[in-house]
């Protein structure tokens, strides 16, 4: 028998990115001689990343719409057409039978000519607050995969699945690392820890709170390790210095993001979904401060599902400088209150997304005729 042939679309940011290389590699295991090619957008970090995880990628001349440039915006409608075009002619090509969507720019053209020629498409919706592409898609959709309850606001209630969001499983797996994460951090395994992420790029406000209270910390004898992301980290190491306190750690990007999960007591992070699908597998008591910067404030959206199930405490980002770093240490004293968030914030987790979606992809190719 031939193998499946499944085209992926979507990227755009690691929350993109890394859900669709483990839902590739959870194919892979399934069927490993299935034919997988990526879609993506030229000059986005998808088609340095995907080729690196040993997967095909094509890229889409797309993108989103710029903020304060009307000119660049202008180009927008022909960038589509031009998307369009070439995404039908990837389905004439590569003749996928079933084409997934992740979200980011290339997911639109590509599900949306996968549905102008009959092939059935799955998207993988990660937030709570579905966005208009997804929404507008989602009517057609053959399966609509969730993180979150209450989605049938968004999408047909028959073509609902909650699967949870894929996550890297090298990231998750925290068992029996608190010592050694300590030891690669190099700090004291028996204080006090708290682990500030802002992802990759960083988060100003993150920053902010922390430098301004940084001798708090240092004060109640507690440990940090800030991951500070590549946009802001020149400027702290050059206002703190590269060895500021023994209790400090200042790091552009984790590498290990295991290491840091395992040796953390109380965890600062956005309220990405792909994070937050991290989070509840690893099981540690987490302040959540949503970016404002993204669309439909699907972060601040993305926290209150766990809130709500007192999971996670949210701080919002214009309070963040104030109130973030006293919160934290609030935590850390409280035992009760951080076995609660612990507890709760496990209880969300759904660990085998990636393998849950990976089989709904081949059963459409099922219904499509397929043995």
């Amino acid at each position: 028998m031939e193998p499946t042939r499944i085209i992926i679309s979507g990227g755009g940011t690691g929350g993109h990115i890394f859900p669709a290389i483990s839902i590739a590699n959870a194919l892979r295991r399934i069927e490993p001689g299935c034919d997988i090619l990526f879609v993506g957008a030229t000059g986005r970090m998808e088609m340095e990343k995907v080729p690196a995880a040993g997967y095909k990628i094509v890229g889409l001349n797309i993108s989103g719409i710029q903020r304060g440039s009307i000119a660049k915006n202008l180009t927008l409608p022909f960038k589509m057409l031009g998307s369009l075009r070439k995404a039908m002619q990837l389905i004439d090509d590569f003749k996928p039978e079933v084409v997934v969507g992740v979200g980011g720019y290339a997911s639109a053209p590509m599900l949306f000519a996968a549905s102008l020629k009959g092939i059935p498409y799955l998207i993988q919706e990660q937030n709570s607050y579905a966005g208009i592409t997804n929404k507008w898609l989602g009517k057609k959709a053959a399966k609509v995969c969730v993180a979150f309850d209450g989605m049938h606001v968004f999408f047909p209630s028959a073509t609902l699945l909650k699967t949870g969001n894929p996550v890297r499983k090298d990231v998750v797996d925290i068992f029996n690392k608190h010592y050694a994460g300590a030891e690669l951090l190099k700090l004291d395994p028996l204080k006090k820890t708290i682990l500030v992420t802002g992802g990759s790029l960083g988060a100003g406000t993150l920053n902010k709170s922390v430098e301004k209270h940084i001798s708090k910390l240092i004060r109640e004898d507690v440990q940090l390790v800030w991951q500070t992301g590549k946009y802001y980290y020149k400027g702290i190491i050059e206002r703190l210095g590269p060895n500021f306190h023994p209790n400090v750690r200042i790091l552009e990007f984790l590498n290990k993001m295991d290491m840091a999960y395992a040796a953390a007591d109380v965890i600062i992070s956005r309220a990405g979904a792909g994070t937050i699908a991290e989070l509840c597998i690893i099981k540690k008591p987490v302040i959540l401060v949503p970016s404002p910067n993204v669309a439909e404030d699907h972060q601040t959206k993305n926290a209150l599902a766990l809130v709500k199930n007192n999971a996670a405490i949210l701080i919002t980002d214009r309070s963040a400088e104030d109130a973030l770093i006293v919160e934290a240490l609030n935590l850390l004293r409280d035992e009760n209150r951080s076995k609660t968030l612990s507890e709760n914030i496990g209880k969300m987790a759904l660990p085998d997304a990636d393998s849950i979606i990976a089989k709904e992809i081949f059963n459409l190719t099922r219904k499509e005729g397929r043995g």
